[in-house]
């Protein structure tokens, strides 16, 4: 079992930065692959990052590669997103979740927090 709560979100404008975190509880932490997601108004839910359980490996939707880094710190059992040049269209209520395996798919993590506000004022 492994509780998510993000944290880090606000109010930023265009060209700003914001770090996410998302704080984890459970043993079982560093044996999860990790993720996050996002979701704008009235748009479905959509893959962001996500990060290999060593943090090893890492991959990126094509919209934020070069602004977002994702990192975890298994030691704290915590994982960020490090958002840079950050554009309106980055706006949404953006949630870490928790998968057995790395990837892309939205189906395959078991465990989600509750979520925390982007908005990217032009």
């Amino acid at each position: 079992q492994v509780q998510l709560v993000e944290s880090g979100g606000g109010l930023v404008q265009a060209g700003g930065s914001l770090r996410l975190s998302c704080a984890a509880s459970g043993r079982t932490f560093r044996d999860h692959a990790m993720g996050w997601f996002r979701q704008a108004p009235g748009k479905e839910r959509e893959f962001v990052a996500r990060i290999s359980w060593s943090g090893g490996g890492t991959y990126y939707r094509d919209s934020v590669k070069g602004r977002f880094t994702i990192s975890r710190d298994n030691a704290e059992n915590t994982v960020y997103l490090q958002m840079n040049s950050l554009k309106p269209e980055d706006t949404g209520v953006y949630f870490c979740a928790a998968s057995p395996i790395p990837t892309t798919d939205m189906l395959a993590y078991r465990y989600w927090g509750q979520g925390t506000q982007v908005t990217v004022s032009s």
